[in-house]
């Protein structure tokens, strides 16, 4: 039974008995969603996704490109790897890094 987060995504097919995902689990989602790549994915259930933007610098009257790392909770049922572009949505502090959860596997980026 897949559970409706409320938000436009393409729920996982498989199933999981974790409490901290957002289809299976009781863990609400609220706030901010980002798109970024999977760069790290050593942890228990956890990955680390970076994130690039564009920074406005009035100086030189261009944009330069940054990044930010954010760590993610990956529930087994979407089980997103090294190099997967994912979409993460923020959720309540599950420890003291992570407060945002994985919520769908988009594909791999190049």
């Amino acid at each position: 039974m897949t559970r409706n987060i409320g938000v436009d995504v393409r729920p996982p097919r498989q199933s999981c008995d974790d409490p901290y995902c957002p289809f299976h689990g009781g863990l609400p989602v609220r706030g901010m969603m980002f798109e970024g790549k999977v760069v790290r994915d050593k942890m228990q259930r956890t990955v680390t996704v970076e994130q690039e933007y564009l920074k406005y610098n009035s100086k030189y009257k261009r944009y330069e490109r940054r990044r930010s790392k954010i760590h993610a909770h990956n529930p087994p049922c979407i089980d997103a790897r090294l190099g997967d572009k994912v979409k993460i949505m923020e959720c309540r502090p599950l420890s003291k890094t992570v407060s945002f959860v994985v919520i769908e596997k988009i594909g791999r980026k190049e």
